[in-house]
């Protein structure tokens, strides 16, 4: 009954998410074919500018596995953004050490987040939402104006691409025009698979989800709860700081409102991607088809031209909203069925 349920619950939010993008993705193919929205390049592209985002929702869908929520990561994502920018710029640092410093203050930042919500048992929203406006402020007190990188080595590395041999096409001047990705996304991708590795495979990442589905069955199985979640908000901030290197990548400046209400993105992404508020269920493959379903709705809206930029919102709302009606809707037919 276990696996049935499991089959047409869980494995059906995920299925319902990929099936929406293939729909939206190929809806805009046939309606904007003459903008070039069917090359191979314009879904490259969706992986090359929401590089960071991937890895920010990897890490929420982890905290968000536990039952918990890390509303602070947009804001950590812009500190690191900045201390990025003026190390390299204003400090002259190599990127290297810049680098170095920015994943040591996603460590830093998340076990201490993890051990007050995690050891101390303080909710997970005023922790996160001290952090958020901590490292917002930081970004003011290093510099309120805009830093941009002028670093060469971290200039070629945001500027390599990848050529790739197939999806090609030749456009108006009869140019053969290959597509590539960039560094963000190979980088992107690899955290998506370590990240669902660790979730599948490993003790730590079967622990998230059994603190999730029930901290106190978690006790009873032996697992050190207030451990489980501190590590989870370390990880969260971790692939935080990763993301924001990638974004520090395709933005190459740092400014005080960058990465704003980025943390919404991420927990709709996951959400879309069938991770459940309430914690035990999910997986970054979903969360990775949510944040491609964003981007596509982004790029949607820009390819029209004319409608405004606020409609995207409007419309990951929407879906937003419906993800989480349809999984109260499967929660209500789990408990009916085990009654």
């Amino acid at each position: 009954m276990k696996n049935k349920l499991k089959i047409g619950g869980n494995n059906l939010l995920l299925l319902i998410t990929i099936v929406l993008f293939i729909v939206m993705y190929g809806i805009g193919c046939v309606i904007y074919e003459d903008k070039g929205f069917g090359h191979f390049q314009t879904l490259l592209n969706l992986l090359i500018t929401n590089a960071g985002l991937i890895c920010v929702a990897c890490g929420m869908t982890c905290v968000m596995l536990t039952g918990g929520i890390d509303i602070s990561v947009g804001s950590l994502v812009g500190l690191d953004c900045m201390v990025m920018a003026y190390g390299m710029t204003n400090l002259k640092w190599s990127p290297a050490v810049a680098i170095a410093v920015v994943l040591i203050i996603g460590l830093v930042f998340g076990a201490v987040q993890g051990f007050l919500i995690g050891v101390l048992g303080i909710q997970p929203f005023i922790i996160t939402m001290a952090g958020m406006f901590f490292a917002r402020g930081m970004i003011a007190v290093i510099t309120t104006d805009m830093v941009n990188i002028n670093n060469e080595t971290f200039a070629k590395w945001a500027d390599w691409k990848l050529q790739l041999p197939f999806g090609g096409y030749t456009n108006r001047h009869g140019v053969m025009m290959n597509p590539f990705i960039r560094m963000p996304v190979i980088i992107a991708l690899l955290v998506v698979v370590i990240t669902f590795i660790i979730l599948k495979f490993t003790k730590f990442g079967r622990s998230l989800y059994a603190v999730g589905g029930s901290e106190s069955s978690a006790k009873l199985m032996g697992l050190n709860v207030k451990k489980t979640k501190m590590k989870a908000y370390m990880l969260s901030s971790l692939l935080c700081s990763i993301g924001g290197i990638l974004y520090c990548l395709n933005s190459m400046c740092g400014f005080v409102a960058q990465a704003k209400f980025m943390e919404m993105d991420a927990i709709a992404s996951s959400v879309i991607g069938g991770t459940l508020l309430t914690g035990g269920v999910g997986n970054v493959i979903g969360t990775l088809f949510g944040v491609l379903i964003k981007g596509t709705i982004d790029t949607l809206v820009n390819t029209n031209g004319k409608l405004l930029s606020s409609w995207s919102s409007i419309a990951i709302s929407a879906l937003l909203c419906f993800f989480i009606v349809l999984q109260a809707v499967f929660a209500l037919v789990k408990e009916k069925k085990k009654e």
